[in-house]
């Protein structure tokens, strides 16, 4: 499109002589790519990885087979008539829908289809990247809330396949190799902590450029499908200005790593990047946020070196890059792992996480959502990206089930036992035993209730009418095993009975007892308390601890 050729070798943008006819390539492009949605699919919009959040949160992880195909050649158009996007989000788009069209076509349960959907966009992003591990924390921060063998494993064997397959068609060399960085010390340390800072707030900034941008499209009286190509006029206008900032920018990225570019050159492009990438984005179109933000990042790095310790441009630049990840994306162990697979330089790591941490640490006070979950949110489905054991794995049975029931023996006569329970009320189960005191059925609190409307059966026996009980639980099991056990048994209470003697019936856990859990751990998690001050402490150091009532020590 600016070279008038057809070629599969790798061009930048930025050398076309087309004058100001460049200005009209993008927009060419734009108008491509809003027919494809049109006419195609409007999942082919966006960035690719707001879209599989959607599915997997909202459509059981069912994505059209036609995306496979009109994401890549949507993304292919957009990027290559100058669009300032990585092909990286459309890739793990198109990954994951060919991962959701397996499971569509087997017999599997939606979780395994989101397991499959996950491994094909991991497998799209380290075949990108060369980035294996870098892919599976992306997964496991972003796309699979959870972090399970049964997810975790399947993702990173697709992870690592691609990444093998990767080096056998193109190379096994990192993307952006970096020389081995000089030894850490605070100062390091220290502008690590200045640089994350201020990628923290480029990352809130750039956030709500990007929405701006989108809430000003929607405003316009004209359909979505134009909006693209009206995009697009800024990033051809902004190509005019730094042409470096069209396409994906590798090269310039690998220079601004190097400290090749200069201070005007690297300024600029960073200016131009973020306006065209935020209005394009915004408007729709199809491109990806990661190579941007390495980009961006990078620039910004550089420009940040001259204000701190010289002749380290290029720890300086890929620090800003990591934390730029870590701030945008709300993902900083993503954003550490990436910019390490992507350079090799594994003396970095200590600074990178300091900025990548303290770039997250901003954005959760200046932004309520990322970048990436934020479009998702709009369209009615919040995400929590904080992950936490389930409570109910870290209360056991025995501190929520109710030790006050009531067993009643087989042979009671269902008349004698219900004109007990209309005087008393109705309890949440009834654990039935036999005349050693042994459980031999229960009669769950619903039943009960259905019994005190029967008219008939008076001369029946409670064992007559009670069933055996269909699981149990235990008291010193999590309580999220016995929550399990009610949902598939599909009842409200459950008997629990001593491990070692299945017939002795030490409580009964109900559904209500989810809750008592849950109220547990509020109080653990929020009750403040002090057991220790200054002074017993230094008290019972000098031997001189606190006495009882007698003087004696305590």
């Amino acid at each position: 499109m600016y070279y008038g050729r057809l070629s599969t070798a790798f061009v930048s943008p930025a050398g076309n002589q087309l004058g100001y006819l460049a200005v009209g390539v993008p927009v060419i492009g734009g108008i491509v790519v809003g027919l494809m949605a049109k006419y195609g699919s409007d999942r082919i919009r966006g960035h690719g990885i707001p879209e599989a959040l959607e599915a997997i949160l909202i459509n059981k992880s069912k994505l059209e087979p036609k995306v496979t195909i009109l994401k890549p050649l949507s993304t292919a158009v957009s990027i290559g008539s100058g669009g300032p996007f990585g092909a990286e989000g459309p890739i793990i788009m198109t990954g994951g829908s060919f991962g959701s069209v397996l499971g569509q076509t087997l017999r599997v349960t939606s979780s395994e289809r989101k397991t499959l959907l996950v491994a094909g966009a991991a497998a799209g992003m380290a075949a990108t990247f060369n980035t294996p591990v870098a892919a599976v924390l992306l997964a496991v921060e972003l796309l699979l809330f959870e972090w399970r063998p049964r997810s975790l494993i399947p993702v990173g064997l697709a992870s690592i396949t691609a990444t093998v397959v990767r080096w056998s068609l193109l190379s096994d060399a990192p993307l952006f190799p970096l020389p081995a960085t000089p030894a850490v010390d605070w100062v390091i340390m220290l502008s690590a902590l200045a640089i994350g800072l201020i990628a923290g707030l480029a990352s809130t900034a750039l956030t709500y450029a990007v929405y701006a941008a989108e809430d000003a499209f929607r405003k316009l009286p004209i359909h979505w499908m134009w909006w693209p190509a009206l995009g697009s006029i800024a990033v051809g206008v902004g190509g005019l200005l730094a042409p470096r900032a069209l396409g994906v920018g590798y090269d310039s990225i690998d220079l601004l790593l190097l400290g090749k570019i200069a201070v005007g050159g690297a300024a600029a492009l960073l200016v131009v990047k973020a306006a065209i990438w935020s209005i394009s984005l915004g408007s729709g179109t199809s491109g990806g946020v990661l190579a941007p933000l390495l980009m961006m990042g990078a620039a910004l790095g550089s420009l940040e070196a001259l204000f701190l310790p010289p002749g380290m441009t290029t720890l300086f630049a890929a620090v800003s890059m990591g934390a730029m990840l870590g701030g945008v994306m709300r993902s900083p162990f993503t954003g550490v792992v990436f910019t390490l697979e992507l350079t090799r330089n594994v003396g970095s790591l200590p600074p990178l996480l300091v900025g990548a941490l303290v770039a997250d640490f901003v954005t959760v006070f200046t932004m309520k959502r990322s970048i990436l979950t934020e479009k998702v949110a709009r369209r009615g489905v919040h995400i929590s990206r904080e992950y936490q054991v389930d409570v109910l794995e870290q209360v056991p049975v025995s501190r929520v089930m109710h030790t006050d029931f009531e067993q009643v023996k087989r042979d009671t006569p269902i008349r004698e036992f219900l004109s007990k329970v209309s005087r008393e009320g109705v309890r949440i189960g009834y654990p039935v035993v036999d005349e050693k005191g042994e459980l031999v059925d229960y009669l769950p609190a619903e039943d009960v209730g259905r019994l005190m409307k029967r008219t008939d059966g008076t001369g029946l026996t409670v064992g007559e009418l009670s069933s055996r009980p269909k699981t149990f639980a235990y008291p010193d099991e999590p309580s999220r095993a016995a929550a399990d056990r009610l949902a598939e048994s599909g009842v409200d209470s459950l008997p629990v009975v001593d491990p070692s003697n299945e017939g002795k019936v030490v409580g009964i856990f109900s559904s209500d007892d989810t809750f008592r859990a849950r109220v547990i751990w509020f109080k653990d998690e929020n009750l403040a308390e002090r057991h220790l001050s200054v002074a017993s402490w230094l008290t019972g150091m000098a031997g001189r601890g606190p006495k009882d009532q007698n003087g004696e020590d305590e």
